[in-house]
């Protein structure tokens, strides 16, 4: 059914670029997850928030790269800055410990995805597209360290590795939130209305697929979510992966961007 093969596409797209809720919640243990800490329970108080905003801005001295980023939350949705903190806070009074920075960073962005995710899908192109050239520069690092995980990323799949890797590449993790808060914060302004992609816009990607020299069960794999007998090796799929990607950038631009939001506004409501 099309349909649902453009419903895969946009979650193969966008599912492992923010480290995932799975993931973080894997990082922090089911049970204490800041998802589930940051509501529910007694609000913080002004002194907690102001101790954990002053905690947070001690562990991010340990990775100076991910600051720009919390800068720009912080003046660009100052609200959902705070957020974090009194979410931050009562993670604080639960277990006194902070976790890493890589950990921090992948929670910030679920959040701010889950809250104004959707608007990125109404940014002017440029912003749009802004967001899937940096994913194909985290890709192509992925596929660099480990074509496993590279893959484990593209299928949106559980993978610790993942916080491994976003430890070693923080400029990079760090550019694609400050990415997501600018077509988040463009599409809050331009309001840009964008029909789904039809049939056409689909046909002419898979046409493109294959003109790039993939094969049926690597356009199923990326396409359908449909697992490949025998298994298609992580080299291979990660290739597939960059390919995939690199087809998109070079549609017509009406196509591409019908896509491009389409994607982005399925990963807002997953």
């Amino acid at each position: 059914m099309r349909i649902l093969r453009l419903v895969l596409l946009g979650l193969a797209a966008f599912a492992g670029i923010v480290g995932g809720t799975t993931l973080l919640q894997k990082a922090l243990r089911p049970d204490t997850s800041l998802a589930l800490l940051g509501y529910g329970a007694q609000a913080p108080s002004a002194y907690e928030i102001a101790a954990a905003q002053h905690s947070l801005e001690e562990k991010l001295r340990t990775a100076p790269e991910y600051a720009p980023f919390f800068d720009h939350l912080k003046a660009t949705f100052p609200s959902d800055y705070e957020s974090f903190l009194a979410a931050f806070a009562k993670h604080l009074a639960a277990r006194d410990e902070i976790g890493s920075t890589d950990v921090l960073m992948a929670e910030a962005v679920r959040a701010l995805r889950a809250s104004r995710g959707i608007l990125a899908a109404k940014a002017g192109n440029p912003a749009l597209e802004s967001i899937f050239e940096l994913q194909t520069s985290m890709l192509r690092a992925l596929a660099a360290k480990d074509p496993h995980l590279c893959v484990d990323f593209l299928n949106g799949a559980e993978s610790a590795g993942f916080f491994e890797f976003s430890a070693q590449n923080r400029a990079l993790v760090a550019a694609m939130g400050i990415a997501g808060i600018d077509a988040i914060r463009d599409g809050e302004l331009r309001q840009v209305e964008r029909p789904p992609p039809g049939e056409t816009d689909f046909d002419a990607l898979e046409k493109g697929l294959r003109a790039k020299g993939l094969d049926t069960p690597e356009i199923e794999a990326l396409l359908d979510g449909k697992p490949s007998n025998p298994p298609i090796a992580d080299t291979k799929m990660c290739e597939a992966g960059q390919i995939y990607l690199e087809t998109l950038a070079a549609m017509p631009e009406d196509s591409r961007l019908r896509i491009y939001a389409f994607a982005v506004e399925l990963m807002a409501r997953s």
